[in-house]
């Protein structure tokens, strides 16, 4: 079945790099797994294969057709045809006895970051996600502040998960090819002793701040804090975006949400 560009389509057929994946998964039947994108259904024959509980969510209806003729008398699988970035997540009837959802998929280039924060949101039903994504995009999300590639996406991944990457995955693994390399990442949940009061307003801050990267806080972040407030928080307005940590961008948020709420 021919690839289709509008949906940022690349199918893997690399039969040792989907036991790899399947391997780094590690799916069991007392698990409730979720697949975004499974394609042609290549690694999904290896998560059925487990005794998984497993929900398909594809968006091409010729692929849905596919893998209802090759996983429609499977109990355990359930697919649904519809964009994972409109997807009810919360809504998927859950599994006696299983655990948070297990997420995993080869997510569209085209989609991968709005696809992230939107499941973010919904991190409280999640034990964890396994994705390959662009490597660029994975190591942006696992990058240490200070460095070119820490950004907005590297900020809220680690807010939200330890960012681990796996392996990389070259692009003569998918038909067709890509002209990037591709890797694994593993996401999983993390316990904060702090948390954001309003994770949509540090979504904002953080856009507005990275939109504006090369300027110092100071300049960058004028929208949200001036100097003296920055001070009272312990951050050095000089700096650039790139050099608050995670947890200084969580004391900003919270006190611009304290302060406008009281006001």
């Amino acid at each position: 079945m021919r690839a289709r560009r509008r949906f940022g389509q690349n199918f893997l057929h690399d039969r040792s790099i989907i036991r790899h994946i399947n391997s780094t998964i590690n799916a069991s039947c007392a698990d409730h797994v979720v697949e975004i994108g499974p394609g042609h259904g290549e690694l999904t024959t290896a998560l059925a294969a487990s005794g998984c509980q497993l929900d398909l969510i594809e968006i091409d209806r010729d692929l849905v057709s596919n893998l209802q003729d090759r996983f429609g008398g499977n109990d355990r699988v359930t697919i649904h045809e519809g964009d994972a970035l409109k997807f009810d997540l919360p809504a998927l009837p859950r599994v006696a006895g299983a655990g948070p959802l297990r997420i995993v998929g080869n997510l569209p280039y085209n989609i991968s970051t709005p696809l992230l924060f939107r499941l973010f949101r919904h991190i409280d039903i999640i034990g964890d996600m396994t994705f390959m994504l662009q490597a660029e995009v994975v190591d942006r999300m696992a990058a240490d502040r200070s460095t070119r590639a820490y950004g907005r996406l590297s900020i809220m991944t680690q807010y939200h998960c330890e960012a681990e990457k796996m392996f990389e995955v070259p692009p003569s693994a998918f038909t067709p090819q890509p002209k990037v390399t591709s890797a694994i990442v593993r996401l999983t949940p993390r316990h904060r002793a702090t948390t954001a009061a309003d994770t949509k307003l540090m979504e904002t801050l953080l856009a507005r701040a990275f939109s504006q990267r090369r300027k110092t806080v100071r300049n960058a972040l004028s929208q949200y804090l001036d100097e003296d407030e920055l001070s009272a928080l312990d951050i050095d307005a000089r700096a650039r975006p790139e050099n608050l940590s995670v947890d200084e961008y969580v004391r900003c948020v919270n006190h611009v949400h304290v302060r406008d709420t009281a006001q």
